[in-house]
Parts: C-alpha cells; structure tokens; sequence
C-alpha cells in the first residue's frame, strides 16, 4: 500500500499543458483513462484505511439520541478531508512517471479463409 499522507500533490487543482499527458501514451485519452483507474484504486486504498481507523471508535448502541463526540475521530476524519484528493495524486503520480501503464496488447487473427503466407 503506498503512503498517500506522504504525497507531494497539490491539494487544489493547477492548470497542466495538456501536451504533458501524452508523453508516456502517445494519447490524451488513453492518458486520462489511467489516470481514472489509478485514481480509484487511490479511493478505495484510503477509504479502506479511512474505515480502519474510524472502526476503532464505533460503538454497539442503537439509541440514536446518544452521540458521542469523540476529539480523536473528529481530527482524523478533518486529516483525510485536508489530503489531496484521489484524481489530483494519480494526476502528479502520472506526470511523474511513478505510475506502470500495463497494455493488453491485441494480436490480429486473420478471418477464416485468409491466406497467412506473405509471399
């Protein structure tokens, strides 16, 4: 699991030359749909940290009229939400080259009847 407290992203959105997205794919597209795939695998890693640590103070009670405030909770909760989000540390990792792009690379089957030779 990699540390995304540790992260060097911005925490807001900056401006990018778009050029800069196709330098390890050849297409902005292509590009953008790592970006989204790494971006949720961010979202799920800390949201499953997130729920760790937050299942620490959970309490068995069914009254719903009795809430505790819990100071501990309340600072790790306003932790998270302070993290750059998901989408904005797949970007930096992206452009970064700290993100392994792996293709399927599709071979072309020659339709029934076609000749393989190459003569």
């Amino acid at each position: 699991m990699v540390d995304h407290k540790k992260s060097k992203a911005h925490p807001s959105a900056e401006t990018v030359n778009i050029i800069d997205y196709e330098r390890n794919t050849e297409n902005i597209y292509e590009s953008i749909v790592v970006m989204a795939k790494r971006a949720n695998q961010i979202s799920a890693e800390m949201k499953e940290e997130l729920d760790s640590k937050l299942a620490e103070f959970a309490t068995s009670s069914d009254n719903l009229e009795e809430v505790f405030e819990n100071r501990e909770q309340i600072e790790i909760s306003k932790f998270y939400e302070r993290l750059p989000k998901p989408s904005l540390i797949a970007r930096d990792e992206f452009l970064n080259d700290k993100i392994y792009i792996r293709r399927k690379e599709i071979e072309a089957k020659p339709a029934e009847g076609e000749d393989t030779d190459n003569n």
